[in-house]
């Protein structure tokens, strides 16, 4: 199996994760919880499966954002919300927000089918080197079908995300030089990736000028052939890191998946389940 499958179902699976990130429902989750704050509660939510941890450890996994955006919100938030409170509202949010998105497709053949796919793509993940993905794999499988589908999405994605953060380090590419690569060579606004990410003007002129000195990028804000084949590196190693759940999955088991997961896709993205252009570089080709 080649690597650009694992690309290829990132791009079918994603939408269906992101909900957490985007729907109203999971915010308004994180609220009656206690957190403080659309940043608190995506901080928290995110890196509960692995306890109450001190920002440190959210700064080292997440890897992309800047350390003070981090730290408003953590480790303040587990004053707030024990990981375990958290943990429970961002299932009830991601339930609640697939159930509006998808009305009846949570409870059909399609989304049992899917779900279980996916699990058994997720149980075939590797967890050594993958602290995100091992914290979540070892939380409760949901029941409902739309839900566990969820969870094996987010084991998935937490998987690929960590390899992705490898990649960058054998590149030597740090978390504010991470957005501009991608930016530059995907065509996406700038903008969208600072702003989310919590990096200044002048912080992000300093990575650009990290990046002309390494001879990758240009004057004018355009990747060199250099900038372009280091970028092309690291996406080629993700897939690579990427593949071993879809090759277990096989050719068959990924289309299918990939077959059953449109028509719930189409109904997020023509919602409010995902936004374009958007902080995680989706492209809205893979609507």
């Amino acid at each position: 199996m080649q690597p650009s499958v694992a690309r290829r179902m990132w791009l079918a699976t994603e939408p269906y994760h992101a909900v957490v990130y985007f729907a109203a429902e999971p915010r308004a989750a994180y609220d009656g919880a206690g957190l403080r704050g659309g940043w608190m509660g995506y901080f928290a939510s995110r890196s509960a499966a692995m306890g109450p941890v001190p920002a440190a450890v959210v700064i080292a996994t997440f890897f992309n954002f800047h350390p003070r955006m981090v730290r408003r919100a953590i480790p303040d938030a587990w004053g707030f919300a024990a990981p375990e409170r958290v943990l429970a509202a961002r299932r009830a949010g991601v339930d609640a927000a697939l159930r509006r998105l998808l009305g009846d497709w949570c409870g059909g053949p399609e989304a049992v089918e899917a779900a279980d796919l996916a699990r058994r793509a997720a149980e075939h993940c590797d967890p050594a080197g993958r602290p995100l993905h091992a914290a979540h794999a070892d939380l409760d499988w949901p029941e409902e079908p739309h839900v566990s589908l969820w969870h094996a999405l987010t084991l998935l994605r937490e998987f690929r995300g960590d390899g992705h953060v490898t990649s960058l380090l054998a590149e030597g590419i740090d978390g504010c030089e991470a957005h501009i690569t991608l930016s530059s060579n995907s065509g996406m606004p700038a903008d969208v990736f600072r702003r989310a990410r919590g990096w200044s003007e002048e912080e992000w002129a300093a990575a650009e000028d990290r990046l002309r000195a390494r001879g990758w990028l240009r004057d004018d804000g355009i990747p060199t052939d250099a900038g372009h084949a280091v970028r092309d590196a690291v996406e080629a190693r993700t897939d690579t890191l990427a593949l071993a759940p879809w090759r277990h999955l096989g050719e068959e088991g990924c289309q299918r998946l990939a077959d059953l997961l449109r028509p719930a896709v189409a109904r997020i993205t023509g919602g409010d389940g995902l936004p374009y252009p958007n902080p995680m570089g989706l492209p809205a080709a893979s609507r």
